[in-house]
């Protein structure tokens, strides 16, 4: 089942990590879509950080920093696979 978990709110390109706020749960070793105008990427979540903290779960409410593999964009929607 597909959820949606959170929405992109900036993107670092130079560290390649990607700003969320959720909307839902999240944990490592999720199946990830992020999905946008022009992004469509798939992925699994190998980290997550808040404040330079790192993060096996966080919930909805938290902001998250996510590596991601491809450039996404601000408000770019993050679903849960």
């Amino acid at each position: 089942m597909v959820k949606e978990v959170g929405k992109v709110f900036a993107y670092y390109p130079k560290i390649g990590v990607a700003a969320i706020k959720l909307s839902g749960s999240l944990s490592v070793g999720d199946e990830i879509h992020i999905k946008g105008a022009t992004t469509d990427l798939k992925q699994t979540v190998e980290s997550m950080q808040t404040e330079h903290e790192e993060l096996e779960k966080a919930k909805k409410g938290d902001s998250v920093g996510i590596k991601v593999e491809d450039k996404v964009r601000p408000n770019d929607v993050v679903y849960k696979e």
